[in-house]
């Protein structure tokens, strides 16, 4: 069946309707009358026959390719034929031999030993009675055949004069390298500094909590005394008290502690400052004429030094402590000088 010819192309477009505008002309045609209706079933009727045509088309080729044996049992998919192994032995072996190394025994140590009888029960039956499944037989018949390697390998290391002891003196190698250890040191070392920051930031917080506790302790005393002092004042104004004990209580407090500053100082004396300003000016008594000369102090001589007083110290000479007089001669005893000596 040809497809239908396509309509004639116009310069003028139709404009695109509103899907609701489209459902309600719809619904009108519907309810109008049976010529839409009749024009509705013929249509809808070539659409079947036009299915039907094409669905027969489809099952006829079916047929004739399973006719022809093109067709097979279960889903028309062409799947990818998966490789074939191949299991080369010979050519394993070459490659084997290739990469074989012809070395020593003494570079390969290597031993092979069978499964090892339990020494316990020395039958041949128990051989196989190692069960796969139970670790605890498996993992004894590793070490049984690891322990029979070690006695057959002994003999032929002592028989090739390769000494199988460690001396005490050797230092063994280390499973781990020198930057690995540095590593695991400084993650040792930056816990131990972040322990050390912790424990320093709670005895802080305990610290500023046992201050807290203090200070509002040191409030609530003080809040306290003024109430009792506001009280003790509001009953002496009324005349329920002759006294206040809260004046007698500082002045006796303030007495205590001029008694106890003073009996301080007569322990602890002056200080050097004190002490070198007493020896150089004295104290008390008479101060006009203090430093007046006497008769015993005019025979003293102990201080008397003659090179201060004549003024002959160092870089001093002559009478009033001039310098010495500068030997280079005057301006005409030079030009004579000279005068000479053309």
């Amino acid at each position: 069946m040809l497809p239908p010819p396509p309509p004639p192309s116009s310069s003028r477009q139709p404009r695109p309707r509103h899907p609701r505008k489209r459902r309600r002309r719809r619904a009108h045609a519907a309810g109008s009358g049976g010529g839409s209706m009749a024009r509705r079933g013929s249509l809808s009727d070539s659409g079947s026959d036009s299915g039907s045509e094409d669905s027969s088309l489809s099952d006829s080729e079916l047929q004739e390719a399973f006719s022809r044996g093109a067709l097979k049992p279960g889903l028309n998919v062409v799947l990818e034929e998966r490789p074939k192994r191949r299991n080369d032995a010979d050519g394993l072996k070459r490659c084997l031999s290739e990469l074989k190394q012809q070395l020593a025994w003494v570079e390969r140590l290597d031993v092979t030993s069978g499964q090892v009888v339990d020494p316990a029960s020395q039958s041949a039956s128990n051989k196989d009675a190692v069960d796969p499944e139970n670790d605890f037989q498996r993992e004894m018949s590793f070490y049984r055949q690891a322990q029979a390697a070690v006695l057959e390998a002994l003999p032929r290391l002592r028989k090739l004069q390769i000494p199988t002891r460690r001396p005490d003196d050797y230092f063994a190698e280390m499973a781990k390298s020198d930057q690995q250890m540095q590593k695991i040191r400084q993650k040792l070392k930056s816990k131990q500094e972040a322990m050390e920051r912790s424990e320093r930031a709670k005895q802080l917080r305990a610290m500023r909590k046992y201050g807290k506790k203090v200070q509002t302790e040191i409030l609530q005393r003080r809040q306290k005394e003024k109430k009792n002092m506001l009280n003790a004042v509001k009953k002496y104004q009324k005349g329920l008290s002759d006294k206040l004990d809260f004046l007698d209580e500082e002045q006796t407090s303030s007495q205590g502690n001029k008694k106890g500053s003073a009996s301080q100082r007569i322990k602890k004396g002056p200080n050097a400052k004190r002490r070198y300003k007493n020896q150089k000016f004295g104290f008390g008594g008479k101060k006009k004429g203090s430093k007046w000369n006497t008769k015993e102090s005019f025979n003293d001589v102990s201080s008397f030094r003659s090179k201060v007083a004549h003024n002959k110290g160092p870089g001093k000479s002559g009478k009033g402590g001039k310098k010495a007089l500068n030997k280079r001669p005057g301006k005409r005893a030079r030009q004579k000088m000279k005068s000479r000596a053309r």
